[in-house]
């Protein structure tokens, strides 16, 4: 089953919920009791291990890397 990622618009609180593929567009209640929450784009990051360019970005403090974002690398 995937986990979806969810926000309330009421406390603009971020969750997740492991829901079935046809439920993840369902509004979803949030752990304060809101209902209405909306499914999120979830950001997801992999690397190959031993990539060097990664590896130095991750030491200078940038989590991406690669120019894919703000870092300039």
């Amino acid at each position: 089953m995937p986990l979806y990622e969810y926000r309330c618009s009421t406390c603009r609180t971020t969750f997740e919920l492991l829901r079935p593929m046809r439920r993840s567009s369902e509004p979803a209640t949030c752990p304060r009791g809101h209902s209405g929450a909306t499914r999120t784009i979830s950001l997801v990051a992999a690397r190959a291990r031993g990539d060097a360019a990664l590896d130095d970005a991750a030491a200078q403090g940038c989590a991406c890397g690669n120019g894919a974002c703000g870092c300039g690398r």
